[in-house]
């Protein structure tokens, strides 16, 4: 029952509606006497006119009231929208609602209000926008208003800079082609016999005799060498700079010691020999 009872009053509540009442306006002119002219706002179309110029100021006031109880309401939410059909520019300027209901809106064409969009030969429809936590929104059309067209808005000297850019079209370079394989095999070989080559003759001219590669004091300085060959590969397909200088700082100190282990050993067998 309680639930019932509350649903009813949200459907009414929203039922509720807003209106407009004693809706008047005034054209004030420097040079002439003031005009007066009352209407009734609808929610259709409005064939109300009213023009304004340069040196004229238009007067609005109204009274916000319940549609049902004719009593003055103070809406949450009042505006004034102004709308060219013709171009689509619009400007909503909020008004001041007194606890009564009733509100007023100046606009002098000599300051227009920020609000007021960018004008045209094209009259701006006046909407009057309500929005009440009690009562459904409202939408009332007031009249089509006349004002002097707004100037251009000036260009700046830079104006230009601001303006799209033709896209640029850029034309890469294929992509290389990897020589055959056998070219590639036959540099490797290269790569890898020449420094073994090199290092076998100077150990040949540091002993006449055929070194003994695996002997248990120069294997090690034998594996070392093997162990910067896999660091130069893993180099190559995966490692990166600052990983092959920390491992080969730490293998040039195990190579060092164990080639002056190993020339060492050799010296040993040669004098050795000589005695």
């Amino acid at each position: 029952m309680k639930a019932a009872f509350l649903l009813f009053l949200a459907t009414a509540a929203h039922a509720a509606k807003l209106s407009a009442d004693s809706v008047k306006y005034s054209i004030i002119s420097a040079k002439g006497e003031p005009s007066t002219k009352s209407f009734v706002p609808t929610e259709k179309p409005s064939s109300e006119v009213v023009t304004l110029s340069e040196d004229q100021t238009l007067k609005l006031s109204l009274q916000v009231v319940d549609q049902a109880t004719g009593k003055g309401v103070q809406p949450e939410q009042a505006f004034l929208r102004f709308y060219d059909e013709q171009s689509g520019e619009e400007g909503i300027q909020p008004i001041r609602v007194t606890s009564s209901g009733k509100a007023k809106f100046d606009l002098s064409m000599a300051k227009p209000p920020a609000s007021l969009p960018p004008t045209s030969t094209a009259p701006l429809k006046v909407t009057l926008l309500l929005g009440s936590s009690s009562h459904s929104p409202q939408k009332l059309e007031l009249f089509n208003l006349h004002v002097p067209a707004s100037h251009p808005a000036p260009v700046h000297p830079d104006e230009v800079k601001f303006h799209l850019l033709p896209e640029l079209a850029h034309t890469f370079r294929p992509d290389p082609k990897l020589p055959p394989r056998a070219v590639s095999a036959f540099f490797t070989g290269i790569i890898l016999v020449v420094p073994w080559s090199i290092l076998l003759g100077l150990w040949f001219s540091v002993s006449p005799q055929v070194p003994r590669l695996f002997s248990p004091n120069i294997l090690p300085f034998t594996a070392s060498l093997g162990a910067f060959e896999f660091l130069l590969y893993r180099y190559w397909v995966d490692l990166k700079l600052g990983d092959v200088l920390t491992y080969g700082a730490v293998l040039g100190v195990v190579t060092v010691f164990t080639g002056r282990h190993a020339l060492a050993s050799i010296a040993d067998r040669r004098l050795g020999s000589q005695k």
